[in-house]
């Protein structure tokens, strides 16, 4: 595809059975086609078009539809009520997007029992009010910081199964019946989806998903004790198991392997206290899964400072989460990720910026750099907190 340069991109959701050989008009010169099969995700792609000529869609569908359509359409559908699920939304001074993302919990085609919004020390009440309004539960946390709001939800939850999304998203109808479904097998201790972006309206929000996209395709993947143990000595890439505005767990395993670690995420480190809770979860032997049917969509940061500083607190989270990891287990590999496989990597790109200048990939390299290189200061001045020193 030529390189991008009009914005805004327009998001198509197409049917693969309702294609035809007319195709369709776009609005802008590029589109995002996200391919349909019985409301199950099938595959994407960005084109370039003409505006407001027929898109051909049938060719496009050929090649962004993948095989995982037959499996994905063929498995029997999971009994989901033998569970009682709540749904966490953790949430700071965003009403608006609070309010959005609860009014699309009406359509669902699995209810929960229980809707769980935890303020995190919004500095007004507008959180509340939202949350009142939408007849749903709600707590406040006092205590700034992601996890530690995560953790506030995983101690109130009351169902088997602990839904996590974000505020900045709204939900597919089938997203809780689906994300529930998954648990199907006894050692599956966590559950991700698919998570697809709400718009394309800005340069930055194309960045961001064209090179730090929430999505890990189409197809179903297992995440155990092989992947595990095939990363052991090079730091298991935990990240590439989901997103947290898209996750469950069983609640069990909060009591099997401890909370998550409040020095991460937002507030704190700045990110990965959900791929670090997954680490911990593949190193006790326990299953992790990615259910791409299991679908939300996400509002990206709309501007180029906003997703700087987005990527600068990765990246800090990011190391801060290795350190983490091998204070937990001892396994090297996560330090050799830090000293010596994240460098080579920078080296690679710096080099490549070099000879070939600045372009969208590297736009962002020093906030990065800086982001990773203040992990590692920022977990030698924190300390964990007493009560999650678990497991």
């Amino acid at each position: 595809m030529n390189k991008i340069t009009h914005f805004p991109i327009q998001v198509m959701h197409v049917d693969l059975d309702e294609i035809t050989a007319t195709g369709l008009n776009a609005s802008t010169e590029t589109v995002l086609i996200v391919f349909w099969k019985n409301n199950i995700p099938m595959g994407q792609t960005f084109t370039c078009v003409e505006p407001h000529e027929p898109i051909k869609l049938q060719e496009l569908a050929q090649s962004a539809a993948v095989p995982y359509a037959v499996d994905a359409a063929s498995r029997p559908i999971t009994k989901t009520d033998t569970f009682k699920v709540s749904i966490v939304i953790c949430t700071r001074d965003r009403p608006d997007e609070l309010a959005r993302c609860l009014a699309s919990f009406s359509n669902q085609t699995r209810q929960p029992e229980q809707v769980l919004v935890v303020d995190n020390a919004s500095k007004d009440e507008r959180t509340m009010l939202v949350a009142r309004r939408a007849g749903v539960d709600y707590i406040r946390e006092d205590r700034p910081g992601l996890d530690i709001a995560r953790n506030a939800g995983a101690t109130r939850a009351e169902g088997d199964i602990v839904v996590y999304t974000d505020d900045d998203v709204v939900i597919h109808p089938h997203w809780l019946q689906r994300i529930v479904a998954a648990f199907d097998a006894d050692d599956i201790m966590a559950v991700t989806g698919l998570v697809l972006p709400a718009e394309l309206e800005t340069e930055a929000q194309y960045t961001f998903e064209r090179y730090w996209s929430f999505g890990r395709g189409y197809a179903r993947i297992d995440f155990g004790k092989n992947f595990f143990a095939r990363y052991r000595n090079y730091g298991c890439p935990a990240w590439e198991i989901g997103a947290g505005a898209n996750m469950a767990f069983r609640k069990t395993i909060f009591d099997e392997i401890g909370l998550f670690d409040e020095r991460l995420d937002v507030g704190a480190a700045g990110c990965s206290g959900d791929s670090e809770y997954w680490y911990r979860i593949l190193a006790h032997g326990w299953r992790c899964r990615y259910e791409p049917t299991a679908v939300v969509f996400h509002y990206h940061r709309r501007t180029f400072e906003g997703l700087a500083r987005q990527l600068e607190a990765y990246m800090r989270g990011h190391v801060t989460a290795l350190l983490v990891q091998f204070e937990r287990t001892r396994q090297y590999g996560n330090l050799r990720r830090i000293f010596v496989s994240m460098p080579f990597w920078y080296a690679r790109r710096l080099l490549k910026r070099l000879l070939r200048g600045r372009d969208l990939s590297n736009r962002f390299l020093a906030r990065e750099i800086k982001g990773a290189l203040s992990g590692i200061i920022y977990y030698l001045t924190t300390k964990q907190p007493a009560s999650h020193r678990i497991q």
